[in-house]
């Protein structure tokens, strides 16, 4: 079953509109805002006819919780996910190399939505996260993921070793980002079917899932810190990949 968020800002507003405006329930905009941005919202809402009023800023501020809301805040309605099934036919239905990202229990909204965004710069096909144990998609996560959400096929599964050992019988080579071992992740050849597979905030992979990958691979470090945040090391091992398969 479909849920509704609130999402606010104009870059998650607006990107919504442009990309899947029929999700979109009703929009709150400040009273007074009267400028040229507000104005191109506004067409866009009535182009599309989506309900919309006016309500003062200090509702606003409750809706959002504090949150930095730019004078809008707007009532979507969140597809539902679909699961393994569904990931396994959109992958064997594939006729080029795919790429994918796998988030194994990203408990940090805002984490959660920058690793979207940077999937969605590196255009992978598709990112698969678990239904237990992962940040639920939130406004922060839309917010966070400035518009990816909208961009992205995002599959949501019961049990990540499971749907592994799936893309595994589909020929992909599984790659587990791993603070501990000893190969380097730009010895790898990315060019090749891939999933990328990286771990929760602090403790990383869980060990199962780090045992069900064909590869564990680390970002090399230098100076004294011990590991880098998820969503920094998503983006540079995601575009390590673009990196060489347009190189190719």
């Amino acid at each position: 079953m479909s849920k509704s968020i609130q999402i606010y800002g104009f870059h998650g507003i607006e990107a919504q509109l442009n990309a899947n405006p029929e999700y979109v329930l009703n929009v709150f905009i400040q009273t007074g805002r009267d400028d040229r941005r507000i104005s191109g919202v506004i067409s866009q809402l009535n182009a599309h006819q989506i309900n919309y009023s006016y309500i003062d800023k200090s509702k606003l501020d409750r809706l959002t919780k504090g949150e930095l809301h730019q004078g809008i805040v707007a009532d979507i309605v969140l597809p539902t996910l679909l699961g393994q099934d569904a990931l396994i036919k959109f992958v064997g239905g594939m006729s080029d190399a795919p790429l994918i990202l796998m988030l194994d229990s990203i408990q940090d909204p805002r984490n959660l939505g920058a690793c979207l965004r940077s999937a969605n710069a590196a255009a992978v096909d598709c990112v698969v996260i678990n239904k237990d144990g992962s940040a639920p998609i939130n406004a922060l996560v839309h917010k966070t993921s400035a518009g990816a959400l909208n961009q992205l096929k995002i599959f949501q599964v019961t049990n990540l070793v499971r749907a592994i050992k799936e893309l595994q019988k589909l020929s992909l080579w599984v790659i587990g980002l791993d603070g501990e071992t000893q190969s380097l992740l730009y010895q790898l050849n990315l060019r090749e079917p891939s999933v990328l597979v990286m771990g929760t905030e602090g403790k990383g992979l869980r060990k199962l899932v780090k045992k069900t990958c064909d590869q564990l691979v680390k970002i090399p470090m230098h100076g004294n810190v011990e590991s880098l945040n998820v969503s920094v090391a998503t983006g540079i091992a995601l575009f390590e990949a673009t990196r060489q398969r347009q190189s190719y």
